[in-house]
């Protein structure tokens, strides 16, 4: 699939993200696809460096909850690049292959994560039982992390899906090289 809206190079990256060139922004072909639109990147950029950089979950939580959402997405994209991630932070390739497969074969911890994912995938609120469930393990800014986290990848991977955006170089060839 052909895009008109492939990743920007740093020759045509706008001017008015020339503050956000060399950071985040010009490091993925996500955002390089996002900088077609430079306010909407610019206006990202701070809920990113909350979902990213600084939530109230763990590392691995945090990445459970990603790849849940890729994989539901069916985000090849996203799912590569938090392969990489989750490997870098230690997670092993079993358990992060689990995350793609039944709630019955995960963690008790993971297992209430990924379902979370699936219920507002499926039903878009979580309900009484499963707020309560999220809350008892990662607490109440956890569980709107959460929701927030599940909501800021729907939107890269509508991104990504929607403009045929490749996975970035060195992902590829990690996961060729290692596949999960």
């Amino acid at each position: 699939m052909s895009t008109r809206y492939p990743p920007l190079d740093d020759a045509a990256w706008p001017e008015s993200l020339r503050e956000l060139h060399g950071g985040f922004a010009s490091a993925l072909n996500v955002y390089r696809t996002m900088a077609h639109h430079p306010a909407l990147l610019a206006a990202w950029a701070p809920l990113r460096a909350h979902i990213v950089t600084a939530p109230s979950l763990t590392p691995d939580q945090s990445e459970v909850v990603i790849l849940r959402s890729g994989h539901r997405l069916g985000s090849g994209y996203e799912w590569a690049h938090h392969v990489h991630r989750s490997r870098r932070i230690g997670m092993d390739d079993a358990r992060i292959a689990s995350i793609a497969g039944p709630l019955a074969g995960m963690s008790p911890e993971d297992r209430v994560l990924a379902g979370a994912v699936d219920e507002l995938f499926d039903a878009r609120r979580l309900g009484a039982d499963t707020q309560q469930a999220v809350a008892g393990l990662v607490g109440t800014e956890g569980l709107f992390d959460l929701i927030a986290t599940v909501g800021f990848y729907s939107v890269l991977g509508y991104i990504v899906e929607s403009f045929a955006t490749p996975v970035d170089p060195a992902i590829a060839a990690e996961l060729e090289e290692t596949p999960l």
